[in-house]
């Protein structure tokens, strides 16, 4: 019987050829016994594949006897247990979805390149979001031997085009909103930046009246969101509760029926392509086109990467001002009135980002002014 691999010698090191392709690969070793035994286990390989994975199981199991029973609903579970309390619920309703049902009972050392392309074939965007962090947090645990389908070769998403609310957009959805409290919440949303459910489950307690700031701790993240109160936010807070939730009724629906009822009023006025969090786009693009700084921003915002922050502006090019005139007025020029200055600002942000996180119960995040 004619062999399909052939082993020959380069500098010291063993190889083997593929007598039909012509490649070669280095077996990775000078030993003359162990190299036929890998070539040897090459050609049979080819001649009997199902013993050669009956042999490649007995292999794994002797090293980890469960890694050759694990399914991909092992990974599923593990993978949901992660994150905050929210991204748990979002990810165990993924892992619910209908494409990843295809493999949920598919052993990990079974599955093919072409397992995977299936699910993300009959998936979306999230879909293939989702596999992938499956897939690498297989490889991370030691469950997988081996990438399945390599990086480079992963299909790219390709996500939906993500917009913020314009401001007429915004005057079109209060004028015909006649729920008073979904007026407000929407009005907040405008103002604030937060999220459908940080700003649902707002309380007036996070509201500090005497150094005019508002802050919360974000639920997905868990990262501090702190934002320094204008005229405008004064005036809608000031007819909200004074105790308890901001929005009583608003916090006790789920996220999903607040963000079914704001579509259907968007239906309503044919307004396309937007959602609540298309809110959050809104500010960050406002936010960039008048230059606030970007620091600032993703504080506000409760941003911990720099990266997600500008994925939320990038739909906005800023116009810079001249450096002439922004010279001209730095020395006056305060970013909050009757606040401290910016500069006494930014030291007691670097500050506040310096020390150990505090636990998750409602508390000031910018203490007193640091002594210059």
């Amino acid at each position: 019987m004619k062999h399909r691999y052939w082993l020959f010698q380069r500098r010291g090191v063993f190889y083997v050829e593929d007598s039909l392709t012509g490649k070669q690969q280095s077996l990775g070793t000078r030993e003359k016994r162990e190299a036929e035994r890998l070539r040897d286990t090459k050609n049979e390989a080819v001649q009997r594949p199902f013993i050669g994975l009956a042999i490649g199981r007995a292999y794994l199991a002797a090293q980890d006897p469960r890694l050759v029973q694990r399914t991909w609903q092992v990974v599923m579970d593990e993978f949901s247990r992660k994150g905050q309390g929210h991204t748990h619920e979002r990810r165990q309703r993924a892992m619910r979805s209908p494409p990843f049902r295809l493999i949920s009972r598919r052993k990990l050392v079974e599955t093919t390149a072409d397992d995977l392309l299936e699910v993300i074939q009959s998936g979306g965007t999230s879909t293939n979001h989702f596999l992938r962090c499956l897939h690498n947090l297989a490889l991370g645990m030691g469950w997988l031997p081996a990438a399945i389908l390599p990086s480079k070769l992963w299909p790219a998403a390709k996500a939906k085009p993500k917009r913020g609310i314009s401001p007429e957009e915004h005057q079109r959805i209060l004028a015909a909103e006649r729920n008073a409290e979904r007026r407000k919440y929407y009005e907040l949303l405008w103002e604030v930046g937060a999220a459908q459910t940080d700003a649902a489950l707002l309380q007036a307690e996070n509201i500090d009246w005497q150094k005019q700031t508002l802050q919360y701790r974000r639920r997905k993240t868990g990262e501090w969101a702190c934002l320094q109160i204008g005229p405008k936010l004064t005036a809608l807070l000031k007819q909200l509760p004074a105790h308890g939730p901001l929005f009583p009724t608003i916090s006790e629906t789920r996220d999903s029926a607040r963000a079914a009822e704001f579509r259907r009023r968007c239906r309503l006025l044919n307004l396309n392509g937007i959602s609540l969090h298309s809110y959050r786009y809104s500010w960050a693009e406002r936010a960039k086109a008048t230059g606030y700084p970007e620091r600032w921003a993703q504080n506000a915002l409760g941003h911990n990467s720099r990266a997600v922050h500008a994925a939320y502006a990038r739909g906005v090019v800023a116009v810079c001002p001249s450096l002439e005139a922004y010279e001209t007025t730095s020395q006056d020029r305060t970013l909050f009135p009757n606040s401290t200055s910016t500069h006494q600002l930014q030291i007691e942000i670097e500050t506040r980002s310096k020390l150990p996180q505090p636990a998750p119960t409602i508390g000031p995040l910018i203490g007193k002014p640091t002594p210059r």
